[in-house]
């Protein structure tokens, strides 16, 4: 049976060797919160935006469907957006047949997106968990293979790749702040750096699943609104990246959608570069307040989608 322990770093590593011929290897930006108007402190943007599909979840696709077999019937993920924009994107590089279920709160883009890679979509109720359940009853009568977007072995392994080429290309950081919805990107990442690093968790503060889960001890229902809805509001996080992060992330910031959009304002203001919501809410966390870096320490957030339509941020 699949449990948090088979979600190690030498997992993480052979799955990151298989997927390593279709993901990006994203790049990183040098930047100073000076910039931003902040006390002045050396940070680096991991701009996982840029990976294909436009988001960190093309590797979680990827990592499901090469080290699963699918069966004639093809594959089927609920989604809020970015992860069925992934695996729509591997099905068609591999040739498989992919459905995909999303809630009527999707961003048009992410919607347009797998319009455009093939997939079978379907619009099912107005939160993740309706979509989610959607899928299910779906799967039971197709026999085809479900790719969850955060509470599967592969999903995690496939996620925690962010965090070893973050390592290898930036070793010198002492604190990662990540964005959670489902929690298998925060998870993934945690198991790669198995408390060799300070993690700091970011949440929306109308979606505070993980807070909720850190509160009770164990995944638990939260609420699930407010402008990231479509990527950080699943109502609960997984369960086998739970352990993880009880263990190896430090602490859960909570965030307003105030300043989720100030994010974003300011990253495309001073970087010009546009992040979806979702992706914005890490950084929301520094320039917010809400996390402060202690004179001297190096800090990297993950900017983890650009699935949007275009807004004029101002600037």
């Amino acid at each position: 049976m699949t449990a948090e322990s088979d979600i190690t770093r030498e997992r993480i590593a052979a799955t990151e060797a298989v997927i390593r011929p279709y993901v990006r290897r994203t790049p990183l930006l040098s930047a100073d919160l000076a910039d931003f108007g902040l006390p002045a402190a050396p940070i680096v943007f991991k701009l996982e935006m840029l990976q294909h599909s436009g988001s960190f979840k093309a590797r979680g696709a990827f990592a499901n469907l090469l080290l699963r077999k699918a069966p004639a019937a093809g594959v089927v993920a609920a989604s809020g957006g970015n992860h069925g924009v992934a695996v729509a994107y591997a099905a068609q590089r591999l040739g498989v047949s992919a459905t995909i279920f999303l809630p009527d709160i999707t961003s048009p883009a992410k919607v347009e997106r797998i319009k455009g890679y093939d997939a079978n979509l379907v619009v099912a109720g107005s939160r993740y968990a309706d979509a989610l359940a959607a899928s299910e009853a779906h799967l039971a009568k197709t026999g085809a293979m479900a790719v969850h977007a955060y509470d599967q072995a592969e999903t995690l392994l496939g996620q925690g790749s962010v965090g070893l080429e973050l390592e290898q290309d930036a070793p010198g950081i002492d604190t990662l702040l990540v964005a959670v919805g489902g929690g298998g990107l925060i998870g993934g990442i945690a198991a790669w750096y198995a408390g060799r690093g300070r993690i700091v968790a970011v949440e929306p503060e109308l979606s505070p699943t993980l807070h909720a889960a850190f509160a009770a001890g164990s995944p638990v229902d939260a609420p699930a609104g407010g402008i990231a809805a479509d990527s950080l509001a699943p109502r609960r996080v997984g369960e086998l990246m739970f352990p993880i992060v009880r263990t190896y992330v430090e602490k859960v910031v909570l965030v307003s959608d105030d300043a989720i959009r100030q994010a974003q304002a300011a990253l495309w203001s001073i970087l010009r570069i546009v992040v979806e919501p979702g992706a914005a809410a890490a950084f929301a966390a520094l320039l917010s307040g809400h996390y402060c870096p202690a004179p001297g320490e190096r800090v990297a957030v993950l900017l983890c989608g650009a699935n949007t339509t275009a807004v004029n941020f101002g600037g």
